[in-house]
């Protein structure tokens, strides 16, 4: 019984929902309005003075290269709080 009464509503609902939308001639093909635009039309609206913007990469290149001397430099810092940590842990021993 539950069987016959969803697909009862659901044939309803589809039956609903096409009845919503409308169409002036069925025959007519769907059509764009405005959504491309000419190649031409595009190239000119380009400024004229646009100047070129700097390339991405040689900043990407620098930051690379500060953060890999940032991190010899934390490494370092590290082995020598280590050393002194060890030679303090030796002393206290004796």
């Amino acid at each position: 019984m539950n069987k016959i009464a969803y697909a009862a509503f659901a044939s309803v609902a589809a039956l609903a929902l096409s009845a919503c939308g409308s169409s002036d001639k069925a025959s007519e093909a769907a059509q764009a309005e405005n959504v491309e635009m000419p190649a031409e039309e595009a190239v000119n609206a380009a400024d004229a003075g646009a100047t070129p913007v700097a390339d991405a990469s040689e900043a990407a290149g620098d930051a690379a290269a500060a953060a890999s001397e940032a991190g010899a430099a934390a490494s370092g810092a590290a082995e020598a709080a280590t050393t002194a940590a060890e030679k303090k842990t030796e002393a206290e021993k004796k």
